[in-house]
């Protein structure tokens, strides 16, 4: 059964910056892509970041790019989110995702193309 665990969130003021792990028993992960998304409430959910193979392969949404970094440990099926210079409208819920067999980079900034789901993990921002 493929399990995918956030940790990490929680509250932080603004500026400052916050790194959250997802850990995924996906049998497949070195070849599964990875992604992160968020959903603030009222708000639909929103892609943030996603890395394919590795660390060279990575896209970002335009409002986290140049302070958020994603990255994997494929030896360990973890991959992880650093948030810096975080912003009180980053404030949501986080989720990780993971798509394997993916085959086209455009259809990973949407979320419908995700296989697997983590549970999420809140994320505070105060002003």
């Amino acid at each position: 059964q493929v399990r995918l665990v956030e940790s990490g969130g929680g509250l932080v003021q603004a500026g400052g910056s916050l790194r959250l792990s997802c850990a995924a028993s996906i049998r497949t992960f070195s070849r599964t892509a990875m992604g992160w998304f968020r959903q603030a409430p009222g708000k639909e959910r929103e892609f943030i970041a996603v890395i394919t193979w590795s660390d060279s392969n990575t896209y970002y949404a335009d409002s986290v790019t140049g302070r958020f970094t994603i990255s994997r440990d494929n030896a360990k099926n973890t991959v992880a989110l650093q948030m810096n210079s975080l912003k009180p409208e980053d404030t949501a819920v986080y989720y990780c995702a993971g798509r394997e067999n993916w085959s086209n980079t455009y259809y990973l900034k949407q979320s419908n193309y995700y296989d697997y789901w983590g549970q999420g993990t809140q994320v505070t921002v105060s002003s």
